[in-house]
């Protein structure tokens, strides 16, 4: 894709939404990380039904350590994977506690050394709570950057290091947030929105639909 067509769709993105944001609620660094661990594998809406009353609980890595496995998986059993997270969760807080005071690192690698952060979640928190340009690929950003041919790559690793290398300086901040919604509400994998999408024209996708769902 040319540059000039890269920059059309962010643009287009921008202006249909100037200010995005992640769709998980939360009031801190460390409950975004808590939240995006749940997240995995699991929607927004259930994860801030679970992190609702947890968060009101247990805000801190202290307070969420007092819960115990038991008291912990109470409050996200309803949620997919709920025990190996909450052992994640819990083994995580131990470290914050431990080896950063109780707050959360601002680098990828200590991130990374996290008990169920990877790549993803790291680039979440430092984009989402820091504001460092990064771009993080969940499946609605891998579907989105191959379907629109902003970028043609068969692992996250590898669409990530791609957007970052062709998305404008400007856009970077956003990116992964416009491109989440747009996968989620109109690029959608079994059938998308291509009456209503904003940067239809710029799409590289062969088979565009002609209804929308």
């Amino acid at each position: 894709m040319t540059p000039q067509r890269v920059r059309k769709i962010f643009e287009a993105l921008r202006a249909a939404n100037p200010h995005p944001k992640s769709e998980l609620l939360f009031s801190s660094p460390f409950e975004l990380l808590i939240a995006v661990m749940l997240s995995a594998q699991a929607t927004d809406r259930s994860v801030n039904v679970a992190t609702r009353t947890l968060f009101a609980a247990a805000p801190t890595p202290q307070a969420m350590l007092q819960l115990g496995p038991g008291g912990l998986t109470g409050y996200i059993r309803h949620i997919g994977l709920f025990n190996s997270k909450a052992r994640n969760i819990l083994a995580t807080c131990k470290l914050l506690v431990e080896q950063y005071h109780g707050k959360v690192p601002r680098e990828r690698a200590a991130l990374e050394e996290l008990p169920g952060v990877g790549r993803k979640t790291a680039n979440v928190v430092l984009n989402t709570a820091f504001g460092e340009p990064t771009i993080a690929v969940d499946t609605h950003v891998f579907r989105v950057a191959n379907r629109t041919g902003l970028v043609r790559a068969a692992t996250p690793r590898a669409v990530e290091d791609g957007l970052m290398r062709i998305v404008p300086p400007e856009f970077v901040r956003n990116a992964h947030h416009w491109l989440i919604l747009h996968g989620r509400y109109i690029c959608k994998a079994r059938l998308p929105a291509c009456p209503r999408c904003p940067i239809a024209r710029w799409c590289e996708y062969q088979h565009k639909t002609n209804s929308t769902p």
